[in-house]
């Protein structure tokens, strides 16, 4: 049954990231042509700064996921925190370790939790090179037609 809950949860979970993420950059395709004030290069920066802001935003949607799912007795739990159930910036930190793939170690979930996390690390994967191709994209676009 937990691993059933974990399953439906993590799926749940993923589809809002992909959903941010993906309205997030459909958005910046809309507008950043609209942006006419700014140079033609500063729109790539506009850009990276917005996809920073998304990453953060599906780091502590993955972050509160943790907590959630730490409510369910036998989920499993986190080995490494200060405290003996962790605090939210606690979360906040694995969660950044993982959707990075840096994996540090010191703060390592057990239990079903760790399914959660290869979530996180193979849809961070998946996001952060997404980002690279968007922000490769736009600098083709603009950083081309600033020379012109």
């Amino acid at each position: 049954m937990l691993l059933t809950l974990a399953f439906i949860f993590n799926t749940i979970l993923a589809l809002l990231v992909i959903l941010i993420h993906y309205e997030v950059l459909f958005q910046l395709d809309k507008q950043l042509p609209k942006v006419s004030h700014l140079p033609a290069r500063f729109k790539v920066l506009v850009g990276a700064g917005v996809i920073f802001m998304a990453h953060i935003v599906e780091i502590w949607v993955f972050a509160f996921g943790y907590l959630f799912t730490l409510q369910f007795e036998g989920m499993g739990g986190l080995t490494g925190v200060t405290s003996g159930h962790g605090l939210l910036l606690d979360y906040v930190y694995l969660s950044f370790i993982t959707y990075t793939t840096v994996g540090y170690g010191d703060v390592v979930a057990n239990g079903y939790l760790r399914y959660l996390t290869g979530v996180e690390a193979l849809l961070g994967l998946l996001l952060i090179t997404w980002s690279a191709s968007f922000l490769f994209l736009e600098m083709q676009k603009y950083w081309t037609s600033s020379k012109k």
